[in-house]
């Protein structure tokens, strides 16, 4: 027997333990935009679906596997791109494909990439239930955290961002991130698939459009990171990652707990009902938990979570702890806090939708 490529072996393996836990006839879901990763994805996914399950092997059990493409219309030929991947998803076995055109709609805050991957997420979602997959697999490796790190590093961002990506959160399954970008490379060209490369993943011409800011520290920082630091140094972000991301889970339950505790009255049901808390219970809290409670309480309220800042919640914080009769704090989307007879309201914007409290991973 032919010994198998070892970056292929990795990739296999990576998608048979995460396939292990579904049940007979679930369908998973493969979010594939023709790269390297999600392609690499679509073909060990399609190699492993046939051979994984909870029930008798020799039953011929398989799980079932598709995928979704999503074009964003956000490059010249990206019908064409996206045409391509569902070729290659069909011709690797996959069944059903599903192609899904977004409308990238930029506001609240959120710059061309959140607002891309809010209409992306939001397509996975509606594919995930119209096709009844039990998981939606994404194709982000060791070194995309690592950019997730750096990212929030750089934007002054608390724990819960420095966490990065977890490996699995509600649908959505990452079975690549404890695997370098290279090694999806190198599985690629040992399954002789080959995948699109973004091109604004390369370098600006001169006088041209700036490749987008994660495309860059990609490109020049991690490299650099590597050289100074040494080769560990990827790795060792993505595991400070995985411990800051345990630790925010636990300050964000208790954020949720201070949140109900302090609720004055019934919860905000309709979009132009304020969000209304008393201030007694959120002075008392440690601050660490007091700022999770103020910022979901911001999110509930209808700010964006890709626009709401360590500012913004250094602003409630202050009508909290150091009140001293400030006016209204003006928030993203906006959404107004006051502080009026030991109560906090925050009033959503007139016309303004509410947004969702909470904000997909990259």
């Amino acid at each position: 027997m032919p010994r198998i490529d070892p970056a292929l072996a990795a990739v296999r393996t990576a998608v048979r333990a995460d396939l292990a836990d579904l049940g007979p006839g679930d369908l998973v879901l493969v979010a594939c935009s023709g790269g390297p990763d999600s392609l690499a994805l679509a073909a060990a996914v399609a190699h492993e679906a046939r051979r994984v399950g909870r029930s008798v092997r020799s039953r011929g059990y398989a799980v079932r596997a598709g995928a979704v493409v999503v074009d964003h219309g956000l490059q010249p030929g990206s019908a064409a791109v996206a045409a391509r991947a569902a070729r290659q998803c069909r011709a690797l076995g996959l069944d059903p494909v599903l192609v899904r055109t977004v409308d990238v709609v930029v506001g609240g805050g959120d710059g061309t990439e959140a607002a891309a991957r809010t209409a992306r997420y939001a397509a996975l979602e509606a594919a995930a239930a119209g096709s009844g997959a039990a998981a939606v697999l994404l194709g982000h490796t060791l070194d995309d955290q690592a950019e997730q790190v750096l990212l929030g590093l750089a934007r002054g961002s608390g724990a819960r961002s420095l966490g990065g990506m977890p490996a699995r959160r509600g649908p959505y399954r990452r079975p690549f991130l404890t695997l370098r970008r290279e090694q999806i490379l190198a599985a690629c060209a040992a399954s002789g698939i080959v995948p699109w490369h973004d091109p604004t993943n390369s370098p600006a011409p001169d006088g041209g459009t700036p490749a987008p800011l994660r495309s860059q520290v990609r490109r020049w920082l991690l490299p650099v990171l590597a050289e100074v630091l040494g080769p560990g140094a990827v790795e060792a972000l993505a595991r400070s990652a995985d411990q800051l991301r345990d630790d925010a889970a636990v300050l964000e339950d208790l954020g949720a707990e201070l949140l109900a505790a302090a609720r004055s009255g019934e919860p905000a049901r309709g979009p132009a009902d304020p969000v209304v808390l008393d201030v007694a219970p959120l002075e008392r809290a440690p601050a660490a938990v007091r700022r999770r409670a103020l910022r979901a309480a911001a999110l509930e309220a209808g700010c964006p979570a890709g626009a709401t800042t360590s500012r913004h919640v250094d602003a409630l914080d202050a009508l909290v702890v150091r009140w001293r009769g400030q006016g209204a704090v003006h928030l993203p989307a906006d959404v107004r806090a006051v502080r009026d007879c030991g109560r906090l309201f925050l009033r959503p914007s007139v016309t303004g939708p509410r947004h969702p409290a909470t904000h997909p991973e990259e």
